[in-house]
């Protein structure tokens, strides 16, 4: 491990922070189709959070860039890890996703940004998206959370 991390460039400095958009709206949750690696992927609206952004306006930022959309945050739904390793087992991505929970606010999404679509997703029949890691506990614990 000590190798590939000694390899690296101060840019690819692991693991990487980002943040993720749970939001509902009558019991369906906004997916957003990846149009950047990994293409075709389903996730929550997310991406990287940028020094010095507190974590929540970070997660309405991305949410705003992909999708239009603003939404009243209710929480922190949980801390997701994305791991990618290349052939030989070394890491190539690390990514530590906070995901936040909330409502949407008025209006509909619209793909923007990096989101080649963007569907409202009835969380118990997902089985036609291919879904980004962790998505099925994160929706768990969003539901969780929203239902408080």
């Amino acid at each position: 491990m000590a190798t590939n991390l000694a390899s690296m460039s101060p840019d690819q400095q692991m693991p990487k922070l980002g943040v993720s958009a749970a939001i509902w709206r009558d019991g369906k949750v906004l997916l957003v189709e990846r149009a950047r690696l990994p293409v075709g992927i389903w996730a929550f609206p997310g991406g990287h959070v940028e020094a010095g952004e507190p974590l929540v306006r970070a997660v309405a930022r991305e949410l705003h860039e992909e999708t239009g959309m603003t939404a009243e945050f209710a929480g922190l739904a949980g801390l997701y890890d994305v791991i990618r390793r290349d052939a030989a087992g070394l890491v190539t991505v690390h990514y530590v996703i906070a995901c936040y929970a909330g409502i949407a606010g008025p209006g509909e999404p619209v793909a923007a940004s990096d989101a080649a679509a963007v569907a409202w997703a009835d969380p118990d029949r997902l089985a036609g998206y291919p879904l980004a890691p962790n998505m099925a506990d994160a929706i768990a614990a969003a539901r969780r959370l929203l239902a408080r």
